[in-house]
């Protein structure tokens, strides 16, 4: 995995790309000691947020008394080089947003042997087996580590938290290739192997009408990443083709899911925008299902974060999600009984700030004003009908590393 991070700034008066404790142990390192125990290398994160809603829940009770405080990440990893061409490395992780306490229980992140055929000035080209991140986006890679985020949450439009297992991980193989030249850098990665499903995403797709969700075959994820050489621009193209077996009213079924996403990002001196565009193909097969499904979804935001000082900066955003684009707001969805039009939807404008007054500590805030309840977690919100289409939420968050 080559995870890159791109809201961060250096000393040297231009942008740069910079890496949590939790992603170094990913990244080809040419250099090779003696002995492997001198690569050993260990690193970890803690994450502890306050999440208050007016309406609606998300990631717990947050709309009762003082909010919620069951969104908490932990993370430990560790990585060694048995060999200069080879690298070990896993991470565990500990992870509750909402839900019950059983849901932070400790889980491999990853955990991948990764074999580079070729590494030089101009080319690197390598393999990797196991549990890989998906090349997913610009942020997909290293969203469970604050520090990468440029905001305590996601886009939700397209960083999905109340089915992240689906998009998070994979257990297979990933290949990466990059091409130096003097324009830039041009990045392919892609991977082939079985996504990672279990209860909560059992709990959160079809509205929480699905009984059980497996994987039925392998699916694949492709990404094509150019960032030109004075580390202003970067584009990407992302693309899944993820199939599951599920039941839905009592009835087998193949959930058929397939993303595209265009990213693009501008760096400054002070400041960077960037923006991010998704159209999500779904479609579910079989006999006898209670409700038809096969729709396009779309996804998009704009973000443009600036830096005040070395310690501090500031961000705005807009994110607008859009489940079927046959049925933008959702009366349709209203009319057949399914649930409330709103839920079909959700634009969501953002204000946030942190400040890092070492290089290890982070405390962060923001705000978010939303229409809609299209990435409300069904886990907090049994009852659609009970939440509001306008609500508020207010988060706090402070982040440790080693």
């Amino acid at each position: 995995m080559k995870a890159f991070v791109l809201f961060q700034w250096s000393e040297n008066r231009t942008p740069t790309r910079w890496l949590t404790a939790g992603l170094l142990a990913l990244l080809p390192i040419t250099a090779y000691a003696d002995n492997p125990r001198d690569t050993l290398q260990v690193h970890g994160f803690l994450s502890q947020a306050l999440v208050i809603t007016d309406h609606n829940n998300f990631f717990g009770t947050s709309s009762e008394n003082a909010g919620s405080l069951e969104y908490t990440e932990l993370g430990l990893n560790a990585s060694f080089r048995p060999h200069r061409k080879i690298l070990v490395a896993a991470q565990v992780l500990s992870r509750r947003a909402g839900g019950e306490t059983s849901d932070a229980e400790p889980t491999l992140d990853y955990g991948v042997i990764d074999y580079q055929m070729t590494s030089n000035p101009s080319r690197t080209l390598g393999v990797q087996v196991g549990r890989f991140k998906n090349p997913f986006g610009l942020y997909n890679q290293t969203r469970d580590v604050a520090f990468t985020r440029p905001s305590i949450l996601l886009p939700q439009s397209i960083y999905f938290d109340r089915t992240r297992a689906l998009g998070l991980a994979a257990d297979g193989v990933n290949v990466y290739w990059e091409e130096h030249t003097s324009a830039g850098t041009l990045r392919f990665r892609s991977g082939l192997g079985q996504p990672q499903t279990g209860a909560e995403l059992t709990r959160q797709l079809f509205n929480g009408r699905s009984s059980d969700v497996t994987t039925s075959e392998p699916s694949a994820i492709a990404q094509l990443l150019f960032e030109d050489s004075t580390g202003q621009w970067v584009a990407a193209l992302s693309t899944a083709t993820v199939n599951l077996e599920t039941s839905l009213g009592g009835n087998d079924a193949d959930f058929e899911f397939q993303p595209w996403i265009a990213s693009l990002q501008y760096n400054a001196e002070h400041w960077n925008l960037t923006a991010e565009y998704a159209l999500r193909q779904q479609a579910l097969n079989g006999d006898n299902l209670p409700r038809t499904f096969d729709i396009t979804g779309e996804s998009w935001y704009v973000q443009y974060q600036r830096r005040f000082t070395p310690s501090w900066s500031g961000m705005v955003r807009f994110d607008r999600l859009i489940n079927d684009t046959d049925d933008r707001t959702g009366q349709r969805y209203e009319q057949s009984g399914l649930g409330p039009a709103y839920s079909q939807f959700a634009d969501d404008l953002t204000l946030g700030v942190q400040w890092m007054p070492t290089s290890r500590l982070m405390l962060a805030g923001e705000y978010h004003i939303v229409d809609g309840t299209g990435w409300l977690p069904t886990q907090d919100n049994p009852d659609a009908r009970e939440t509001r289409q306008h609500w508020n939420m207010l988060l706090f968050q402070l982040s440790l590393r080693f």
